[in-house]
C-alpha cells in the first residue's frame, strides 16, 4: 500500500478555507490538498452573495459586531466575533492581491469604488461581491493560483476514510481514490479539515452533492468534541423548479428591494418581523414555512419586478439568466422559492487558532465551530470566517512546523476480511430514507415527538450501516452515507438537548427562549 512521504500539511477540502490556507502556507512548507471531486467543486462555488467586511466610512466594526451578535441570538462568542470582524478589511485586501474580481461601481463624484450590497441582518451595506457569483469567482481565482504553485500537491477525486492518530496526535489519514477504489495512507505533520458542512443530510438543500459532513464525522470518530449541531440554517429562497437542483436566489435580491409574496401577490414578512424581508434568515425561513403550511402551497414568490431590467441584469446576471433558461423572466414576473438546508452553524470545536481537541488537527470553515455564528449565521459572515481562520491556522502551523518530526510509517489498511458488495441498493435506500426523515422530523419546525422518531430511525440505520461497513469493501457512496448518519445523529441529539427555541432551533414544545444562553456540547465516549 502506498504511504505518501514528507507531507508537512495535509488539507482535506478545497473550498475558500482550504485553498486560501494552502496559498498562505505554500511559500514556507509543502502542502497537499485532497479534494473529493474536482478542485473547483465545493460549497464555496455556490455562494452568491459575498463577503461581509467593514469597508465603508459610513460603517464601523462596532456595528458589524453588534449585527452579528444580534443575529446569533445570544450564543456568539463576543471575543471571536471581534477577532473575526476586525480582520475583514485585511482579508479582503489579501483576496484582491490574489486577483479577485470584485464588482466595482462609480459614485456621484465619479470615483470608482468596490460596490457594497446589504443582506439580511446587516444594518449597513458591507457585503463586497463579484456580481451574484462571488463564491465561483473566489474558487476560480484561488484554484488558478494553486494550480500554478509548484509547492502545492493536489489530489482530486479522493475521499478520506478516517484520520490516523498516534500517541494522541493526528499524523495522517487513510484515503480512497474514488476513480480506482485504491486505498492509500498520507502521513503529515499537520492535518487540516476544510470539508464544509452537512447540507446533504436533508432532502432539500442548496449544497452540492459532496457536502456530506465528512470532516465533522471523522473528527467525532477520532475523539473531537462538537458543538451546536442543532443549528442548521435553512436558506429562505432556493429556486423552486423541477429542473433547478440546489440553485439559490441570493439574499442580495432581498437586499436590493425584492419582496416576498404569497401566490395571490400579497406580502407577508411584515407580519413576522419589523425588518420584513431583511430579517435574519431563521425568521424569514420560518415565516415562509408557516405560510406554505397554512395555505398548503408548494412555494412562495420573490418579486423584484419594480426594478428595471437593466438593474436586475447588472446586479444579478447569473440569477437572471438561470431563471430565464427555465422560463422565468425575473424582470417581469416573481420567482418561485422555497427554503432549503443551507449552512451548518455548529461543528468541530476549535480555538481562535483553528486547533481542535486533537494535537496536530485543525478545522477551518463550515466544518468548524468557532463561536462566530451562535444560534444563527448572519449572511456573508461565512466566507469571512473561512479567510480569517485559514489565516490564523497558517500562522499557528508555521510557528510550530519545525518542532514536529515527520511521522513514521503507519499501520496498513486491512481489507483481508471484507468482500465486494452485491447489495449496493442498501446504500442508496438508506441514504434516501435518512434525508427524508431528517427533513420531516428535524427541519425548520421541530417537536419532541418528531425528534424521538428521528432518533429511533437513525439508531437503526447506523446499526445497518456499521454491519455493512464491516463486511464489504468500501466505496465513496458508503463512506458518505456513514458520515451523514453520524452527523444526523449529532444533529438529532443536540436538538433533543436544547429545550428552548433559540435562533435556528425552533421547537413547538418549548416555544420560549431560556434566560441563560448555553452551547450544546457533545463529547465522544
Amino acid at each position: 500500500m502506498n504511504q505518501t512521504n514528507n507531507i508537512d500539511v495535509l488539507i482535506i477540502g478545497s473550498g475558500a478555507a482550504g485553498l486560501s490556507l494552502a496559498l498562505e502556507l505554500a511559500d514556507h512548507v509543502n502542502v497537499t490538498i485532497l479534494s473529493k471531486a474536482s478542485l473547483q467543486y465545493s460549497s464555496t462555488k455556490y455562494a452568491q452573495g459575498g463577503i461581509s467586511a467593514v469597508l465603508s466610512e459610513d460603517d464601523s466594526l462596532d456595528s458589524h459586531v453588534e449585527d452579528t451578535l444580534n443575529a446569533g441570538a445570544g450564543l456568539c462568542d463576543p471575543d471571536i466575533v471581534n477577532f473575526t470582524v476586525s480582520q475583514g478589511a485585511d482579508r479582503i485586501n489579501w483576496l484582491i492581491k490574489q486577483g479577485m474580481p470584485f464588482t466595482q461601481a462609480t459614485d456621484l463624484h465619479g470615483n470608482i469604488n468596490y460596490h457594497l450590497t446589504r443582506e439580511g441582518g446587516h444594518s449597513h451595506r458591507r457585503v463586497i461581491h463579484a456580481a451574484d457569483a462571488t463564491g465561483a469567482a473566489i474558487v476560480s481565482t484561488l484554484s488558478h493560483k494553486v494550480n500554478v504553485n509548484s509547492k502545492i500537491n493536489l489530489l482530486e477525486n479522493h475521499i478520506v476514510i478516517d484520520l490516523i492518530l498516534s500517541d494522541s496526535r493526528c499524523v495522517g489519514a487513510y484515503t480512497l481514490n474514488i476513480n480506482t477504489n485504491k486505498i492509500s495512507i498520507i502521513r503529515a505533520k499537520f492535518v487540516v479539515l476544510a470539508t464544509g458542512g452537512a447540507g446533504k443530510a436533508y432532502l432539500y438543500t442548496s449544497n452540492p452533492d459532496v457536502t456530506t459532513g465528512d470532516g465533522i464525522a471523522m473528527a467525532w470518530r477520532a475523539g473531537c468534541r462538537v458543538a451546536n449541531m442543532e443549528f442548521i440554517q435553512f436558506h429562505p429562497s432556493c429556486l423552486y423548479h423541477p429542473e433547478a437542483k440546489s440553485f439559490l436566489i441570493s439574499e442580495a435580491v432581498r437586499g436590493e428591494g425584492g419582496k416576498l409574496c404569497l401566490p395571490d401577490g400579497s406580502r407577508f414578512m411584515d407580519k413576522f418581523d419589523s425588518r420584513a424581508e431583511l430579517a435574519p434568515r431563521d425568521i424569514v425561513a420560518r415565516a415562509i414555512d408557516h405560510e406554505m403550511k397554512r395555505l398548503g402551497c408548494d412555494c412562495v414568490y420573490l418579486d423584484i419586478t419594480h426594478k428595471s431590467k437593466d438593474f436586475i441584469i447588472k446586479h444579478f446576471p447569473n440569477i437572471y439568466h438561470r431563471c430565464l433558461s427555465l422560463g422565468i423572466n425575473m424582470s417581469n414576473e416573481a420567482i418561485p422559492v422555497v427554503p432549503a438546508a443551507h449552512y451548518t452553524c455548529g461543528g468541530v470545536m476549535t480555538d481562535r487558532n483553528a486547533r481542535t481537541d486533537i494535537e496536530g488537527l485543525y478545522a477551518i470553515g463550515e466544518v468548524a465551530f468557532t463561536g462566530l455564528h451562535g444560534a444563527n449565521r448572519m449572511a456573508s459572515n461565512s466566507l469571512l470566517e473561512c479567510l480569517v481562520f485559514a489565516h490564523a491556522a497558517s500562522l499557528d502551523i508555521l510557528a510550530h512546523i519545525n518542532d514536529i518530526p515527520m511521522p513514521a510509517n503507519l499501520a496498513e489498511w486491512d481489507e483481508s476480511r471484507v468482500t465486494d458488495s452485491d447489495e449496493e441498493v442498501i446504500v442508496s435506500h438508506n441514504w434516501d430514507e435518512l434525508r427524508r426523515f431528517m427533513w420531516d422530523y428535524v427541519g425548520i419546525v421541530r417537536t419532541t415527538k418528531r425528534l424521538q422518531r428521528a432518533k429511533n430511525r437513525i439508531d437503526l440505520l447506523q446499526s445497518e450501516i456499521e454491519e455493512y461497513y464491516s463486511n464489504f469493501k468500501i466505496t465513496n457512496d458508503l463512506l458518505e452515507l456513514r458520515n451523514l448518519a453520524v452527523v444526523a445523529e449529532l444533529i438529532i441529539r443536540s436538538a433533543q438537548l436544547r429545550q428552548e427555541s433559540r435562533g435556528l432551533h425552533y421547537i413547538l414544545d418549548y416555544p420560549n427562549i431560556n434566560e441563560v444562553a448555553e452551547n450544546t456540547i457533545l463529547t465522544p465516549n
